[in-house]
């Protein structure tokens, strides 16, 4: 991540290098790997992930990234909620999405590598599903292990309360060491210094400003596995940063990988479109379900500008399988994504080049929201894969540095808000540590919404 993004441009403008050429693996096919998002999120966010596994030889089909219907815990794990999973819910589907992956690929064990949230059902499906026999490593990044408070008396039937039954079950002591994993599989995790959102001594990333969580900047760790620590990283970027990615290909083959991204001549994306499911007691939530019906336009942008250039060059209404693609792009051109579904907002989403192929440019549609009502435009500017942290960060969006809602310290926000109250459409720029996208500003009154989302 503190590579500038100037040089990783230039690395993508190469003419592509053929995969075995750049493999620093053997002639042995390597595992079959399957990641693990967290709380809230889908597989999209695993793109770079798989890109660099790719550029060091991991053949397309032995990567998996998988997309957990309803993304989100539940806030007791015992108890039935609209859109949410219990963790034997979570479990279940993780075992048989690995079972696929063994299926698929003819192999006796999988690699597990999840994010957050998504090594609770790692460590419960090795646990208490089976998975000890299937899995040879399990990787955990930013997994609250010892929960994100632990404390009986608050929410003691959450699934991140270290002090309830769930986690309490899984850190039970075991052999004369007291391991806290399950023998069988190799265990790492990787985690922050002190830049964890979802580790840290006091409540406030959780709503409990100067009351103590009873969980150290080490909560992610495990005795018995490999515990990592990499100074600065923020909560995901335990998993999805060239850090993150180089200590997992170290601990995977005991070697050190390539971390630079080899651009594909011809890329070919596709995703899933999905939106929010409604009750009358939460308001939104976010599923992972295709949203069927929804129009989705793509078109190729001015990077300089956000503006469209020539025709569309997909346009598509979703089926039941959700897919929007496939486009045959290049490795340097920039896009537009356009949703459009009644009961949502009109969503635009502008995205810097995709480097290679993916399957999983996962979109998703978005409301307005009352409060951004009043504005003539509203931009959203995003980071899927990290957080934005002042001071570590440089960061501005349409001119401003630091942008608005973002705090100093440790990094715990990954979008930024801006309401535009001019009329007409422009080009607005969001930066990030080199990295530029351009898009346009869309009239809020036509009930339409803008994102800027970040690939890095």
């Amino acid at each position: 991540m503190n590579q500038s993004f100037t040089r990783r441009a230039a690395m993508l403008a190469l003419a592509a290098t053929t995969l075995s050429a750049c493999s620093t693996l053997t002639a042995t096919a390597p595992p079959p790997i399957v990641f693990v998002h967290g709380n809230g999120d889908t597989a999209a966010l695993w793109t770079t992930t798989l890109w660099r596994f790719e550029s060091n030889g991991w053949p397309r089909e032995r990567l998996h990234a998988i997309d957990l219907p309803y993304p989100l815990a539940r806030d007791d794990d015992g108890k039935a909620q609209d859109g949410r999973t219990s963790t034997t819910e979570h479990m279940q589907y993780l075992s048989a999405e690995v079972d696929k992956v063994l299926k698929a690929t003819g192999a006796s064990q999988v690699v597990l590598f999840a994010n957050s949230r998504g090594g609770n059902a790692v460590r419960n499906y090795i646990a208490n599903g089976g998975g000890a026999a299937k899995v040879s490593h399990a990787i955990l990044g930013g997994t609250p292990n010892h929960g994100v408070w632990a404390d009986i008396n608050t929410r003691p039937g959450g699934e991140f309360n270290g002090a309830g039954p769930f986690l309490t079950a899984l850190n039970k002591p075991q052999g004369p060491n007291g391991s806290e994993v399950t023998p069988g599989p190799k265990w790492m995790t990787i985690r922050s210094d002190n830049n964890d959102k979802f580790a840290q001594p006091d409540g406030v990333w959780i709503g409990s400003k100067g009351t103590p969580t009873n969980v150290t900047f080490a909560g992610p760790e495990l005795k018995g596995a490999d515990n990592v620590v990499i100074a600065g990283i923020d909560h995901r970027e335990t998993s999805f940063s060239a850090k993150a990615f180089e200590a997992t290909h170290r601990f995977i083959t005991g070697t050190a990988p390539i971390v630079n991204i080899t651009a594909e001549a011809n890329v070919v994306l596709s995703g899933k479109v999905s939106g929010q499911g409604l009750n009358n007691l939460q308001g939104g939530y976010v599923n992972n379900l295709p949203l069927v019906g929804a129009q989705v336009t793509v078109y190729a942008t001015n990077p300089s500008t956000g503006e469209r250039m020539g025709a569309a060059l997909v346009n598509k209404t979703i089926a039941a399988d959700g897919m929007w693609g496939p486009l045959k792009t290049s490795p340097t051109a920039t896009h537009e994504f356009v949703i459009a579904m009644p009961g949502y907002a009109t969503t635009h989403y502008y995205r810097s080049a995709f480097a290679r192929s993916s399957d999983i440019v996962n979109l998703r549609a978005e409301r307005l929201a009352d409060a951004d009502k009043d504005a003539k435009s509203v931009l959203t500017f995003t980071r899927p894969r990290g957080y934005f942290g002042l001071p570590r960060d440089s960061i501005s969006l349409d001119g401003k540095s630091p942008p608005a809602g973002i705090p100093q310290g440790v990094a715990g926000v990954a979008v930024s808000k801006l309401k535009l109250m001019e009329d007409g459409m422009r080009a607005v720029a969001g930066e990030f540590n080199g990295e530029r996208i351009v898009g346009r500003s869309w009239p809020a009154a036509n009930n339409e919404v803008v994102f800027l989302e970040l690939q890095y």
